[in-house]
């Protein structure tokens, strides 16, 4: 499997003059851990996650390090731990030059990416233009996809994904961190939704796209306030088939 075939496509995007408080309630609406940083001229010049706002003066946990240390690490360090804890925007905090992969990239590759070098999403990049990003939750609905048999997607199952993919975003009530898996016409559907009507849209949606066959339902309700989430009640008679 390759990258087109698991990425978001859907990538919610920050500049680097957006607002430290503006990227964390994006990430907080959109259900993420980590979003690209594009300049105006739409160039990756970034990338941020939730690991960038454990160290924040807001709420006490900047980085405090004893004297010795300090002295050794050298003025440098200190700056950095600075900026990293006061910085107002993206820009000051984020992670410069990320690693990338394209459309073609195997799994395989992505992996060894992610583990060598500690990240946990990618970029997918075409012709220099983002088209989507691979994270570790793609690779885990991989995984389950593979979990519930389904074989290796056909070429006329690619194009299948891409219709259902874009018969569904954008819309009002798309599912958060949307994800399709096609294979031989039956459609997966992943995803966070927090409002049930959204369920049957997406199933309906899906199930007018011309080529599938059958749609599972695997999107996962959340409680806007609270956290608390529902798997769908297919997954949980699965589960519950299964103990």
């Amino acid at each position: 499997m390759r990258a087109h075939q698991i990425m978001t496509r859907n990538v919610i995007t920050v500049t680097p003059e957006t607002t430290i408080i503006e990227a964390a309630n994006m990430m907080l609406h959109h259900h993420i851990s980590g979003m690209p940083v594009m300049d105006h001229q739409g160039v990756l010049v970034g990338i941020i996650s939730e690991g960038d706002f454990v160290r924040r003066v807001e709420i006490g946990t900047q980085r405090k390090r004893g004297r010795w240390l300090r002295f050794l690490l050298g003025p440098g360090a200190a700056a950095a731990d600075y900026v990293r804890a006061q910085g107002r925007k993206i820009g000051e905090i984020m992670t410069p030059n990320p690693l990338t992969v394209t459309e073609q990239t195997s799994l395989e590759d992505i992996v060894l990416l992610m583990e060598n070098n500690n990240v946990k999403r990618l970029p997918v990049m075409s012709d220099g233009q983002i088209v989507g990003i691979v994270s570790r939750s793609n690779l885990l609905q991989a995984v389950a996809a593979l979990a519930r048999d389904v074989p290796d997607p056909t070429a006329d199952d690619d194009h299948i994904r891409n219709r259902v993919i874009a018969a569904i975003t954008n819309k009002d009530w798309a599912p958060f961190g949307l994800n399709v898996v096609v294979r031989n016409g039956i459609a997966h559907l992943d995803g966070v939704i927090t409002e049930e009507r959204s369920r049957a849209a997406s199933i309906v949606a899906a199930e007018a796209v011309e080529g599938v066959k059958e749609v599972h339902d695997h999107l996962c309700w959340v409680e806007p306030m609270s956290g608390m989430y529902l798997v769908s009640a297919e997954d949980e008679k699965k589960a519950s088939e299964a103990r």
